[in-house]
């Protein structure tokens, strides 16, 4: 039996991510557009993973959502930057991670060898953030006249650290760490050396939600190219493999949502770890890359997947920290290196790749192996995304 054929019967040596590529990333990118960002981080992602996306790749997913785009049907503009004209383009209206997980499916449904993934923001283009957001609430009972929809997040913030026991100074603890982290990340644009007290200083957006709490936005686009086994062997000599990734999405409804708990990432990483044979992922895991849109959704979501005990302080005793037990965002999160709405968890994903491959530079853990990506796609939803990379 041949080295492909041998490992493409083990157990999460199906499907890997042989390249991957990145635009800049800055807060404002004056003078590009989201398609030349696109098209710069396409060329990068195709020379890594040393295909012809002519001849190579055999399905595309883009990750659009036309509120923040400006026009509609935005999934039209993407293949000539990808360079999929005349070729199979999928369009998801999810974040990034989530189209991962549709290009996972099509080469395990066999629809294609090789498939390339992007997702983008282009968020200094829109001047309204605050009204597509709110366009997501249920315009009779969720949709509140001139309330900045971040409402819910201060509503969720307080109940989730009422029942879990953790606390507004956990939270900055967050904010601390992960600021500090994108200081040696250079894709990062808001590293700052920041105290517990400056975040529980700066201004109140909705209590006990406070402005330092919340990530700033950012413009980026990245795209990651999948293969077979068969075809990763022969084409990577690092091939990152994806042994699990599962989704979940609970109610739309505000009313009906459990604020307490991050259900979505519970049940998606059960999936995930099951068909990864994760047992102990605080113990088998080297890493965990999750979103922090907000400060305390990554105590939320780390809670949820099994990292940390419910309310145990894991990230405010340095558990979380680059040399803790089991490093959280080395790479500064969405706190430090800036949100990029629905590109956020395959921005999380590439930083992972990095840390896989050792090529994360000045952030480089010295042991990482396997690692956890999570997603979120951000209020007003609770759907979400886990998926386990491992580089062995």
């Amino acid at each position: 039996m041949n080295r492909a054929k041998a490992f493409s019967r083990m157990p999460g040596k199906q499907v890997a991510i042989i390249g991957v590529g990145a635009s800049k990333f800055d807060s404002t990118t004056i003078g590009q557009s989201y398609k030349e960002l696109t098209f710069e981080a396409a060329k990068k992602a195709y020379a890594d993973a040393g295909v012809n996306v002519r001849e190579d790749v055999g399905s595309f997913v883009c990750c659009a959502e036309d509120f923040w785009e400006g026009n509609s049907i935005s999934d039209e503009y993407a293949p000539d930057q990808l360079g999929a004209k005349l070729r199979p383009l999928f369009t998801v209206s999810g974040d990034g991670l989530l189209g991962l997980a549709h290009a996972f499916m099509h080469i395990m449904a066999g629809v294609s060898d090789i498939v390339a993934v992007e997702s983008h923001s282009k968020l200094s283009d829109v001047e309204t953030k605050n009204l597509v957001e709110d366009l997501g609430f249920d315009p009779t009972f969720g949709r509140m006249q001139g309330i900045d929809p971040k409402y819910l997040a201060g509503l969720e913030m307080r109940r989730f650290l009422e029942e879990s026991g953790n606390t507004v100074e956990d939270c900055a603890s967050v904010v601390v760490k992960n600021c500090s982290n994108a200081l040696e990340n250079p894709l990062a644009t808001y590293g700052s050396e920041l105290s517990k007290e400056d975040v529980l200083q700066s201004e109140e957006i909705s209590s006990p939600l406070k402005k330092l709490d919340v990530s700033q936005p950012s413009d980026g686009s990245v795209v990651m190219v999948l293969a077979s086994a068969q075809r990763a062997l022969k084409l990577s000599d690092k091939p990152i493999w994806i042994p699990g990734i599962s989704w979940f999405s609970d109610t739309p409804n505000v009313e009906e949502m459990d604020l307490g708990q991050a259900q979505y990432a519970t049940n998606s990483s059960k999936k995930a770890f099951q068909m990864a044979r994760i047992v102990k992922p605080s113990e088998q895991l080297d890493f965990a890359e999750v979103d922090d849109t907000y400060s305390y959704k990554e105590l939320e979501h780390i809670e949820a997947i099994g990292l940390a005990k419910r309310g145990g302080k894991f990230v405010g005793a340095g558990k979380a920290d680059r040399d803790g037990t089991l490093p959280v965002n080395p790479s500064g999160g969405s706190l430090g290196m800036g949100y990029f709405v629905e590109a956020s968890g395959l921005v999380r994903a590439y930083e992972s790749v990095l840390q896989l491959r050792g090529q994360a530079g000045k952030a480089q853990l010295p042991r990482a192996s396997k690692c956890v990506v999570q997603s979120w796609r951000g209020i007003p939803t609770q759907s979400g995304v886990t998926a386990v990379f491992s580089s062995r």
